[in-house]
């Protein structure tokens, strides 16, 4: 990680929302330049935990209430006024550290050479507060690798990565925009592939009941406005609803899928659990 403390710069003056690296960082609001440098920004003590410990930060910014309040996190950051920080952050009232990080996307192929027996697909999913909200539940879940399918979000939004909690820096995260070659990808590798709808024929109680989770999994999950693409209900080998036993018309995108992930993670830790 770039940059030197406050405590190595004896004399020099903090960083500014004019500081020329500090320009260059606040560029990575925009996609375009995370897509350009491989490059984003992650906000806020917790992500920046996490990213250290991924070896993901290429320089952390933070003012100097920050560096006394998180000693542990500030050692080799470089120290900017509370108006640059204001400047690279998207929240209304700032942490006091944002960090520049690597980008920690993977290939599909590469994600499925590890064999993973839980995979959460995100097709089309363009609300990145959902987004990130669903990554941060598969990685509790145990998901081996989470798929952004299609025409979805930016999992480097910074709104998903704020919304992830961290786990933007866990699980293997691909990004492939042709979700229908996905799915046939997940399929060749042996998951049977489920998608969450409203208006599915097979119910998640009756399919868990019968075993039906006990497998390698992987689950597609589509926009809250607008569910999956028929193409991909077509494409799935089960279309599963959650079943709602209350009045309540609906559950929304991320409850939904919290209820799959988990009834899949239950089933995939009895022994008796299928490997592939």
């Amino acid at each position: 990680m770039s940059g030197l403390s406050h405590e190595q710069r004896p004399g020099v003056a903090p960083f500014t929302e004019r500081t020329p690296r500090v320009i260059a960082a606040r560029r990575l609001h925009r996609r375009r330049d995370r897509d350009e440098t491989s490059l984003f920004l992650a906000e806020g003590p917790q992500a920046v935990r996490e990213a250290i410990a991924a070896q993901a930060v290429k320089e952390l910014f933070a003012t100097a209430d920050a560096e006394q309040r998180h000693p542990e996190l500030t050692r080799d950051a470089t120290l900017v006024t509370d108006g640059a920080i204001a400047a690279l952050a998207e929240t209304v009232a700032p942490q006091g550290l944002v960090a520049v990080c690597h980008q920690q996307g993977v290939r599909l192929p590469d994600a499925l050479a590890k064999k993973p027996r839980l995979v959460a697909v995100l097709a089309e999913i363009r609300d990145p507060g959902n987004a990130g909200t669903i990554l941060r539940t598969a990685d509790a879940a145990g998901a081996g690798a989470v798929v952004f399918a299609g025409d979805a979000v930016d999992p480097y939004n910074g709104k998903c990565v704020r919304a992830s909690a961290g786990s933007v820096f866990h699980t293997d995260l691909v990004r492939d925009g042709d979700a229908l070659a996905a799915v046939q990808q997940l399929k060749e590798n042996g998951l049977t592939v489920l998608a969450a709808t409203g208006y599915g024929d097979t119910d998640l109680d009756d399919l868990a009941d019968t075993g039906g989770l006990a497998r390698p999994t992987a689950w597609l999950f589509g926009s809250e406005a607008h569910g999956l693409p028929d193409a991909l209900l077509a494409a799935a080998d089960r279309r599963v609803r959650v079943p709602l036993h209350g009045r309540a018309e609906s559950l929304n995108l991320a409850a939904a899928a919290a209820v799959c992930l988990y009834a899949s993670a239950r089933a995939l830790r009895r022994p008796e659990a299928a490997r592939p």
